[in-house]
């Protein structure tokens, strides 16, 4: 399937509010998912009389009309069936197609191109006894209705947007700290390479790193270099977490200027996008409204900082290290107070570095970018890393069930919990390992100093001394066995089988 991974939500927890017609339906669409669904085809549950909204699920409309009718009936199932596992079995659906106009195109080119695809989806939730309330298309600042034939209210040209921020719904979201964190397209952006001059130099670091790190791992006596290597890349990024918190560019980097921005970096957010929602809207004039000019460009400069504070060798180490599953485990650990905001930085900086043909990797940084996001309250930003990390890797363990667990509406505390119990293991453990070691010292030296004291009466004791001036060395453990007899000359035999 030609599309992006689908996220589904549980039911709201905002305060409630009552939307009458398509026009207040098209202006809380952006509010129920957290961003501006681009090229995104949505479908929202209600639930009882009243149409309360419930789950929601969202995937990317297909480029090839012949995936319409196989996509239309997964993302039906998909909604009832997760309703279905929550208790809640849809009573309605209320489908969104999102779509910005092609070159040459108007938003009403758009609507009739995809109204084949408005019906295919009516048809397939209408096939699971599932009525469809309403189904709009968004396009060119303009919303379509398929199903209201009055043309006073919903015109065949379309009606326009309200502004943002102006409406009920952008009120009351504003009071219960939800915020728009711009369009799918911008968050996306700040988690994919932004290409240019840099993008050379970080291949030939991920090259140099590869060639170095992967013999290291596969062909070190036993784990020894998978070890090395984790250690490093740890010590290593809590060097930079630090680094994060207490800013000092490595060489004089040149951030861009936001007035001429490289082609491919709409980033959206800087480092107050690993806080919570109410914190994160305090970056924006207004909570509730699409990022302004004057915000995205300082966003974007944020996000250069970043990258300024990272060299291509250091973030090619981190990426290669960060495939080993255990490493990976350990660094999200990371998730919580400054420790979660600046490994949320770091993540971003790393999925952006993984440029081609080291695509893959982006899968580790990206589950960690989801990760980190959903733990500090920021789901939207969350679905959308993880969904990028399936696309880098379908099969990455770590990013399914994040994104189920994050779709289902559970609670992070669950796992956050098991990483500080793991973190607080570990850590115990390295605090009784130095001391076990010191009293097996201990006991050694003890042993030695009184072992003459304790011979038979008529048993020389000056045995030892005696061949150890002769140039014969003790048998290892043998020679301390009781009832052992003289040590084995040499020793070697003694010390190699422990008899």
């Amino acid at each position: 399937m030609n599309a992006n991974h689908h996220e589904t939500s549980g039911p709201s927890r905002t305060q409630q509010i009552t939307l009458r017609g398509p026009a207040e339906l098209a202006d809380a669409l952006p509010f129920m998912l957290g961003f501006h669904p681009t090229d995104s085809v949505v479908l929202v549950a209600l639930h009882g009389e009243r149409g309360r909204f419930g789950g929601r699920v969202r995937l990317g409309i297909p480029s090839s009309p012949r995936e319409w009718a196989s996509t239309a009936d997964h993302l039906a199932e998909c909604l009832v069936e997760g309703g279905a596992r929550s208790g809640a079995r849809p009573d309605g659906i209320v489908v969104f197609l999102c779509q910005d106009p092609a070159p040459g195109e108007t938003g009403r080119h758009v609507m009739e191109r995809l109204r084949p695809f408005s019906q295919r989806l009516r048809t397939a939730c209408g096939a699971l006894d599932i009525p469809v309330y309403e189904v709009l298309c968004i396009s060119d600042g303009l919303y379509f209705s398929y199903c209201c034939p009055d043309a006073r209210c919903c015109p065949p040209d379309g009606t326009p947007l309200a502004l943002s921020g102006t409406t009920v719904t952008a009120a009351t979201a504003t009071y219960a700290g939800v915020q728009v964190r711009g369009t799918l397209r911008d968050m996306e952006a700040r988690l994919k390479p932004a290409g240019g001059p840099e993008e050379e130099k970080q291949r030939a670091a991920l090259d140099t790193a590869a060639a170095s790190i992967v013999p290291r791992v596969l062909e070190g006596p036993e784990d020894r270099g998978r070890v090395e290597v984790r250690e490093e890349t740890l010590r290593l990024a809590r060097e930079i977490l630090r680094r994060f918190t207490n800013p000092k560019p490595l060489k004089s980097p040149k951030i861009p200027k936001a007035s001429n921005p490289p082609a491919n970096t709409a980033n959206t957010a800087n480092t107050a996008s690993a806080a919570s929602p109410v914190n994160a809207a305090s970056t924006a004039d207004l909570p509730g409204m699409t990022f302004p000019g004057r915000a995205l460009a300082d966003m974007r400069d944020g996000d250069a900082a970043d990258d300024a504070l990272i060299t291509p060798e250091e973030a090619a180490t981190l990426i290669l290290g960060l495939q080993d599953r255990v490493t990976r485990d350990r660094a999200a650990e990371w998730m919580e107070g400054w420790e979660g905001t600046a490994a949320l930085r770091l993540w971003r900086v790393l999925a952006r570095r993984c440029v081609t043909p080291y695509q893959e990797h982006a899968a580790a940084p990206l589950t960690l970018v989801g990760w980190t996001a959903w733990s500090t309250g920021d789901e939207p930003t969350a679905r959308v890393a993880l969904g990028l990390a399936l696309d880098a890797d379908p099969e990455y363990v770590f990013a399914q069930l994040l994104h189920q667990a994050c779709n289902e509406g559970l609670d992070p505390e669950s796992l956050r919990s098991c990483l500080r119990s793991e973190r607080d293991s570990r850590a115990a453990a390295e605090q009784i390992a130095p001391a076990s070691s010191r009293r097996v010292r201990m006991r050694a030296s003890r042993r030695q100093g009184t072992r003459p004291a304790l011979g038979r009466a008529g048993r020389q004791t000056g045995t030892r001394d005696r061949r150890a001036a002769a140039g014969v060395r003790p048998g290892g453990p043998a020679a301390d066995r009781p009832g052992n007899g003289s040590p084995r000359h040499g020793g070697q035999r003694g010390s190699r089988s422990g008899r």
